[in-house]
C-alpha cells in the first residue's frame, strides 16, 4: 500500500512544482511559500479531524514534539530554498536538483538510522546523479 502512497507523493509534488511555478509570477518567493503554507496547515488539521485523530496530541512524547519540529523547520527552510529556486529558474532545471534530496537522504538514513546501503542503493544514488547533473545542464 505504501507505493500506492509514495507514486501519489510524486504525481502531486510534480502537479506542486508546475502551479507554483505559473502562481509564483510576479508574487515574492518568501510570500508564496507563507501562502502555500497556510494551504498546507488548513489541509493536514482538516484530515486530523476527518479522520478523528486530534486525541492522539496528547500521546506524543518529548522526542516526537523535538523531531516534529525540527523536521518542520527543514520542511520550511526547502519550501523557502525550492521557491526562491523555481521563481529564478526554469522548473525543469530546478527541479531535478531538488530532487538530489533523494540521494541526501539514502545517506543520511545510512549514517543517522543504520539502514542498509547496498549496491542497489549506490548504483541509484549514481544513476540519479548523473541524470540531475544532464537535466540540469
Amino acid at each position: 500500500m505504501w507505493v500506492w502512497f509514495a507514486l501519489g507523493s510524486a504525481v502531486f509534488a510534480a502537479l506542486t512544482s508546475i502551479l507554483a511555478k505559473v502562481g509564483i509570477e510576479g508574487v515574492s518567493s518568501n510570500l508564496a511559500t507563507a501562502i502555500r503554507t497556510v494551504v498546507v496547515v488548513v489541509m493536514a488539521w482538516g484530515m486530523v479531524f476527518l479522520t478523528n485523530s486530534q486525541g492522539g496530541i496528547r500521546d506524543i512524547s518529548q522526542k516526537s514534539w523535538i523531531f516534529l519540529i525540527l523536521s518542520g523547520l527543514a520542511t520550511g527552510a526547502s519550501w523557502l530554498c525550492y521557491y526562491k529556486a523555481l521563481q529564478l529558474g526554469e522548473a525543469s532545471k530546478v527541479v531535478p536538483i531538488d530532487k538530489l534530496s533523494v540521494i541526501i537522504t539514502l545517506a543520511l538514513a545510512f549514517v543517522f538510522l543504520h539502514e542498509e546501503f547496498t549496491v542497489k542503493s549506490l548504483v541509484g544514488c549514481v544513476l540519479i546523479g548523473a541524470g540531475t547533473l544532464l537535466m540540469a545542464l
